[in-house]
């Protein structure tokens, strides 16, 4: 869709289009109502606005429906099929990454009580491996507004995508 067809949709409209970015109905309806805007890129600076800060409620609620890094989401739903995409680069047949990823998960869950997040889109999957074994390291403090700065990032990758495919 483009930016001028989303300044035009109506309120609800424009509510279901955003809603798969990230399911966060504060971050949503200020996007929406924040309408219209002059160009994309007033749109993602609003948006990471908006996102910044989430509060450890409404993270916790929203990565309640993202897939584990390194499993396919199931379902037609948006979400579904963005969080699919976005993980595009993991080779789910690289057994070696597959089980790192996998063990990586369970720690990490066992550690901070939540799914390891991270954007995946336009990185490796050492990249991610990486990544997740450094924030293995923090501390429940220090990883707070890592988490918070990738749904962040993940939400105005999608935001942008909606509005440029």
């Amino acid at each position: 869709m483009t930016l001028e067809q989303f300044n035009l949709l109506d309120r609800e409209q424009a509510r279901d289009a955003v809603r798969p970015c990230v399911q966060i109905a504060r971050w949503v309806d200020g996007v929406v109502d924040a309408r219209p805007y002059s160009d994309v890129e007033e749109l993602l600076t609003v948006a990471r606005h908006i996102a910044a800060p989430w509060t450890i409620a409404e993270i916790d609620g929203a990565l309640a429906r993202h897939a584990r890094i390194g499993e396919r989401a199931r379902g037609a739903h948006a979400e579904a099929s963005l969080s699919r995409s976005e993980q595009a680069g993991i080779d789910p047949g690289d057994t070696a990454v597959a089980e790192a990823l996998a063990a990586g998960n369970r720690a990490y869950e066992e550690r901070f009580g939540r799914v390891f997040l991270i954007r995946a889109a336009r990185r490796t999957p050492e990249e991610i491996l990486a990544a997740l074994r450094s924030r293995l390291t923090h501390s429940p403090e220090e990883e707070i507004p890592v988490v918070a700065d990738q749904l962040r990032e993940i939400a105005v990758l999608r935001l942008e995508g909606i509005l440029t495919s």
